[in-house]
This record gives C-alpha cells, structure tokens and sequence, in this order.
C-alpha cells in the first residue's frame, strides 16, 4: 500500500510541474521563474490544512482520551511540516530574482519560519520527552497552541506596517484572468500529496503501536 501512495505522489507532482512549465498562465513580472508560486502558494494552504488537523486530532485526543487521535495528530503534524519544508525552500527559490537576496527577515517569512521549527520542537518532545502518556498530552497542547501562528503568517501583510513588509500579495504577480484553473489544479493535486502523506504516516504509527504490543 506504502509504495501505491509513494508512486502516485511521484505521478502527481510529475503532472503538478508539468502543468506549471506548459500550461499555466505567466507570471506576469518574472515569467516562466516567478510561476513558482504555482507551487509556492497551494503548498503552503497545504501545510495550513495539515496543521489545522493537528489541532481538531489534538483537541478530540485531550477530549476523548483515545490514542487514535493522537496517532491522527502525529501523522498530519508530520504531513504538514514536510509541506511547510517546501514552501521554506519554494520561497528562497522564488525571493533570490525577487529581492536580491534568499532570506530576507519579513514578516511573512520569519513567522512561516517560526512555526516550522515550532513543530521541528513537537516532534523532539515526541522523541526525548518521556513518559508516552504525558508526552501525548503534552503534544496536544502544543499542537493546539502553535496553530495560532497560522492566522499571524496569513495575516502578516496586512498587520506589520507596510515599510516592514517585502512580501507580496499573490495578486500583484498573477494579474492573468486565467490563473485560477491553474490555481486550483495545484490546490487539488497537492492535496491528494497531503492525504497520502498522512495516510503512510498514520499507517507506520499504528504498525509501530502493534509491535510494541507484541501484536504482530
């Protein structure tokens, strides 16, 4: 099952860039190399959405006290960091010809940052610290808490003052009327890559689980 999900990610990002390369609308400041927020931008939705589940999974774990759903949180922390990985690195890639420069310490930029290493922190806790029952709990609390940055780097161009910010609105590069499809072709494969993602994890979780129960 783990290699039918492994190949069929590997088919839909073979498409995901196929589309950006030959179909979809031109950046229309930075041509074909500013498409990159056709990826840029649903990633970072993706790790968004991976990220919101840790914290309903995280929620119903503290409410039901059933592992499950700390299995479930656990897989989509994992999903949703590997995606927030790319918009890390998708985002240099496209600020280098934008600005001069990979890194520039922005808003948008530093907050995304901080929650990356906010969950590189979740998962250490997950590995060194301790006792498993405290340590899911403690997880839970985290994992709600640190959602909080979400709405901050969504809402980061519009709550620092305008002199601070480098990043731009996606409207100010894509004015294309035909971008949407583009948009939403990306929106949907990339989904389906998160899913996936979560479904191997998940899947290696409960495995894990049994064998330490001498189940299987």
């Amino acid at each position: 099952m783990n290699k039918t999900h492994f190949l069929l990610g590997i088919l839909l990002s073979g498409v995901n860039i196929f589309l950006i390369l030959t179909i979809a609308p031109q950046n229309q400041l930075q041509a074909d190399f500013g498409n990159i927020f056709y990826i840029h931008v649903p990633v970072a939705w993706t790790a968004f959405i991976g990220y919101l589940f840790v914290m309903v999974f995280s929620i119903l774990f503290l409410w039901k006290k059933e592992q499950i759903w700390d299995h479930y949180a656990l897989a989509s922390a994992e999903a949703g960091t590997l995606f927030m990985f790319l918009v890390l690195l998708t985002g240099p890639i496209w600020a280098k010809p934008a600005w001069g420069h990979f890194w520039v310490w922005e808003p948008r930029l530093t907050t995304s940052l901080i929650l990356f290493l906010i969950f590189l922190g979740y998962f250490m806790l997950r590995e060194f610290g301790g006792n498993p029952e405290q340590v899911s709990r403690y997880a839970a609390v985290l994992g709600i808490i640190a959602f909080i940055d979400v709405p901050i780097i969504f809402l980061s161009v519009k709550l620092w003052l305008p002199e601070l910010q480098s990043h731009p609105q996606v409207g100010q590069y894509f004015i294309n009327a035909g971008i949407m499809p583009s948009l939403m072709i990306n929106y949907s494969l990339l989904s389906l890559l998160v899913i996936i993602s979560f479904m191997i994890r998940f899947r290696v979780h409960i495995l894990k689980r049994l064998e330490e129960r001498n189940i299987i």
